[in-house]
């Protein structure tokens, strides 16, 4: 008895750079390694904060290489784009009601972007105080 087979027609490798939507979702999915690259520098970060002195110049040695350097320029263009896209996408994973009402997307994201701009200008002033 032979046994059939279905024609299954090749895919190339690079199928998703063919569309926008595609790359895009590939993209933000590749972030997610560079939003975890962040975390890790500043787990190194605080580690070497708290070893004292000698290990902090240490950290901000190795951080000022050009190798680091480029690879945090490279991971925060990431980082926005995941911000970007996980913003946008927000209004189609949560339906928020108020008085029955559901919430139009747009004044969702300018809630999340309002947000972000309340928090990162109190880390600022944090830091920079």
């Amino acid at each position: 008895m032979t046994e059939l087979r279905l024609y299954r027609r090749p895919v190339s490798t690079w199928w998703w750079t063919r569309k926008r939507s595609y790359f895009v979702f590939v993209m933000r999915e590749l972030s997610s390694i560079f939003v975890a690259w962040f975390v890790l520098y500043l787990v190194l970060f605080l580690y070497a904060v708290g070893r004292g002195e000698a290990a902090y110049q240490r950290f901000l040695d190795w951080a000022s290489s050009p190798w680091v350097t480029l690879l945090n320029v490279v991971a925060l263009v990431f980082v926005l784009l995941h911000t970007v896209t996980w913003f946008s996408l927000t209004p189609q994973a949560m339906a928020v009601r108020v008085g029955g009402r559901r919430v139009p997307a747009w004044q969702i994201i300018v809630g999340q972007y309002v947000g972000l701009a309340v928090v990162s200008g109190f880390v600022f002033w944090l830091v920079t105080r």
